[in-house]
Protein backbone atom coordinates (compact mmCIF):
# COMPACT_ATOMS: atom_id res chain seq x y z
CA UNK A 1 0.00 0.00 0.00
CA UNK A 2 2.79 2.19 0.59
CA UNK A 3 4.42 1.99 -2.61
CA UNK A 4 1.20 2.45 -4.17
CA UNK A 5 0.59 5.25 -1.87
CA UNK A 6 3.86 7.29 -3.12
CA UNK A 7 2.69 6.32 -7.09
CA UNK A 8 -0.15 8.42 -6.24
CA UNK A 9 1.45 11.16 -4.62
CA UNK A 10 4.67 11.59 -6.94
CA UNK A 11 2.58 11.10 -10.26
CA UNK A 12 0.95 15.10 -9.79
CA UNK A 13 4.78 16.00 -8.88
CA UNK A 14 6.55 14.36 -12.25
CA UNK A 15 4.03 15.98 -14.48
CA UNK A 16 4.54 19.64 -13.00
CA UNK A 17 8.16 18.78 -13.56
CA UNK A 18 7.52 17.32 -16.93
CA UNK A 19 5.72 20.95 -17.53
CA UNK A 20 8.62 23.10 -16.57
CA UNK A 21 10.90 20.39 -18.78
CA UNK A 22 8.46 21.00 -21.92
CA UNK A 23 8.50 24.70 -21.16
CA UNK A 24 12.37 24.70 -21.05
CA UNK A 25 12.47 22.53 -24.44
CA UNK A 26 9.53 24.64 -26.57
CA UNK A 27 6.21 23.46 -25.44
CA UNK A 28 5.51 24.79 -29.03
CA UNK A 29 7.42 22.36 -30.54
CA UNK A 30 5.07 18.79 -31.74
CA UNK A 31 7.54 16.80 -30.75
CA UNK A 32 7.67 18.09 -26.82
CA UNK A 33 3.87 18.80 -26.64
CA UNK A 34 3.26 14.95 -27.71
CA UNK A 35 5.54 13.90 -24.97
CA UNK A 36 3.68 15.89 -22.49
CA UNK A 37 0.67 14.09 -23.74
CA UNK A 38 1.93 10.94 -23.84
CA UNK A 39 3.15 11.25 -19.98
CA UNK A 40 -0.19 12.96 -18.94
CA UNK A 41 -1.90 9.36 -20.81
CA UNK A 42 0.72 7.50 -19.14
CA UNK A 43 -0.45 9.27 -15.89
CA UNK A 44 -3.92 8.20 -15.89
CA UNK A 45 -3.01 5.06 -16.56
CA UNK A 46 -0.40 4.72 -14.00
CA UNK A 47 -2.25 6.58 -11.15
CA UNK A 48 -5.43 3.80 -12.08
CA UNK A 49 -2.88 1.10 -11.54
CA UNK A 50 -1.85 2.14 -8.55
CA UNK A 51 -5.60 2.46 -7.14
CA UNK A 52 -5.89 -0.92 -8.49
CA UNK A 53 -2.88 -2.32 -6.48
CA UNK A 54 -2.81 -0.69 -3.63
CA UNK A 55 -6.21 0.52 -2.93
CA UNK A 56 -8.50 -1.72 -4.14
CA UNK A 57 -6.45 -5.39 -3.56
CA UNK A 58 -6.09 -5.06 -0.16
CA UNK A 59 -9.90 -4.19 0.47
CA UNK A 60 -10.38 -6.97 -1.50
CA UNK A 61 -8.29 -9.39 0.53
CA UNK A 62 -9.79 -7.97 4.12
CA UNK A 63 -13.16 -9.05 2.20
CA UNK A 64 -12.08 -12.62 1.18
CA UNK A 65 -10.31 -13.05 4.60
CA UNK A 66 -13.77 -12.16 6.75
CA UNK A 67 -15.95 -14.24 4.46
CA UNK A 68 -18.02 -17.36 4.01
CA UNK A 69 -16.89 -19.88 0.94
CA UNK A 70 -18.44 -18.46 -1.72
CA UNK A 71 -17.89 -14.70 -0.69
CA UNK A 72 -14.28 -16.05 -0.67
CA UNK A 73 -14.55 -17.40 -4.51
CA UNK A 74 -16.68 -14.71 -5.86
CA UNK A 75 -14.25 -12.27 -4.15
CA UNK A 76 -11.05 -14.25 -5.89
CA UNK A 77 -12.27 -13.43 -9.37
CA UNK A 78 -13.23 -10.18 -8.96
CA UNK A 79 -8.95 -10.10 -7.59
CA UNK A 80 -8.19 -11.93 -10.62
CA UNK A 81 -9.88 -9.50 -12.85
CA UNK A 82 -8.54 -6.14 -10.07
CA UNK A 83 -5.11 -7.57 -11.04
CA UNK A 84 -5.44 -7.74 -14.64
CA UNK A 85 -6.99 -4.21 -14.72
CA UNK A 86 -3.65 -3.32 -12.76
CA UNK A 87 -1.18 -4.82 -15.52
CA UNK A 88 -3.41 -3.44 -17.90
CA UNK A 89 -3.08 0.17 -16.73
CA UNK A 90 0.94 -0.80 -15.73
CA UNK A 91 1.54 -1.87 -19.73
CA UNK A 92 0.11 1.38 -21.01
CA UNK A 93 1.87 3.28 -18.21
CA UNK A 94 5.27 1.71 -19.68
CA UNK A 95 4.59 2.23 -23.35
CA UNK A 96 3.45 6.11 -23.34
CA UNK A 97 6.19 6.94 -20.50
CA UNK A 98 8.52 5.34 -22.51
CA UNK A 99 7.64 7.42 -25.57
CA UNK A 100 7.51 10.27 -24.31
CA UNK A 101 11.20 10.32 -22.25
CA UNK A 102 12.02 9.41 -26.13
CA UNK A 103 10.67 12.40 -27.77
CA UNK A 104 11.63 14.66 -25.02
CA UNK A 105 15.21 13.20 -25.36
CA UNK A 106 15.14 13.82 -28.73
CA UNK A 107 13.85 18.14 -28.07
CA UNK A 108 16.48 18.05 -25.87
CA UNK A 109 19.20 17.27 -28.43
CA UNK A 110 19.33 21.00 -29.95
CA UNK A 111 20.64 22.04 -26.42
CA UNK A 112 24.10 21.99 -24.58
CA UNK A 113 26.51 19.31 -24.15
CA UNK A 114 24.27 18.48 -20.42
CA UNK A 115 21.56 18.42 -22.58
CA UNK A 116 22.91 16.07 -25.50
CA UNK A 117 24.19 13.34 -22.55
CA UNK A 118 20.59 13.46 -20.82
CA UNK A 119 19.11 12.83 -24.52
CA UNK A 120 21.58 10.19 -25.11
CA UNK A 121 20.63 8.68 -22.12
CA UNK A 122 16.94 9.58 -22.16
CA UNK A 123 16.26 7.76 -26.12
CA UNK A 124 18.32 4.63 -24.71
CA UNK A 125 15.98 4.50 -21.47
CA UNK A 126 13.07 4.68 -23.49
CA UNK A 127 13.94 2.68 -26.98
CA UNK A 128 15.51 -0.39 -24.63
CA UNK A 129 12.49 -0.19 -22.13
CA UNK A 130 9.75 -0.17 -25.29
CA UNK A 131 12.16 -2.74 -26.53
CA UNK A 132 12.33 -5.44 -24.04
CA UNK A 133 8.84 -4.65 -22.96
CA UNK A 134 7.50 -5.90 -26.64
CA UNK A 135 10.01 -8.43 -26.97
CA UNK A 136 8.24 -10.12 -23.64
CA UNK A 137 11.53 -9.38 -21.69
CA UNK A 138 10.06 -6.76 -19.45
CA UNK A 139 7.70 -8.29 -16.69
CA UNK A 140 5.88 -6.08 -14.53
CA UNK A 141 6.22 -7.90 -11.72
CA UNK A 142 8.16 -6.03 -8.43
CA UNK A 143 11.74 -6.34 -10.32
CA UNK A 144 10.76 -6.07 -13.31
CA UNK A 145 8.55 -2.28 -12.94
CA UNK A 146 11.28 -1.50 -10.03
CA UNK A 147 13.79 -1.96 -12.58
CA UNK A 148 11.76 0.42 -14.96
CA UNK A 149 10.91 2.75 -12.56
CA UNK A 150 14.62 2.89 -11.55
CA UNK A 151 16.00 3.69 -15.06
CA UNK A 152 13.09 5.98 -15.80
CA UNK A 153 13.87 8.11 -12.26
CA UNK A 154 17.87 8.07 -13.02
CA UNK A 155 16.59 10.30 -16.28
CA UNK A 156 14.10 12.28 -14.54
CA UNK A 157 17.20 13.25 -12.01
CA UNK A 158 19.18 14.22 -14.94
CA UNK A 159 16.39 15.95 -16.98
CA UNK A 160 16.14 17.71 -13.73
CA UNK A 161 19.36 19.49 -13.72
CA UNK A 162 19.05 19.97 -17.08
CA UNK A 163 15.89 22.25 -16.52
CA UNK A 164 17.12 23.98 -13.30
CA UNK A 165 20.56 24.42 -14.94
CA UNK A 166 20.55 28.27 -16.93
CA UNK A 167 23.63 27.56 -19.39
CA UNK A 168 22.20 25.28 -21.83
CA UNK A 169 20.64 27.12 -24.17
CA UNK A 170 19.06 26.35 -27.84
CA UNK A 171 21.68 26.37 -30.70
CA UNK A 172 21.20 29.49 -33.22
CA UNK A 173 20.94 27.15 -36.10
CA UNK A 174 18.23 24.96 -34.05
Amino acid sequence: AATHALALASTPVLFFGFLGLSRRLGAERALVSAALVAYAFGAVAVVSAAVAGGLVAPALSRQMLAGDEATREALHSISRYNGLLNQGFAKVYVVASSLAVVCWSSAAYRFGRLARAVAAFGCAVGALSLAAFFAGHLRLDVHGFGLFVFAQSAWVVLAGVFTLRRGDSPRASA
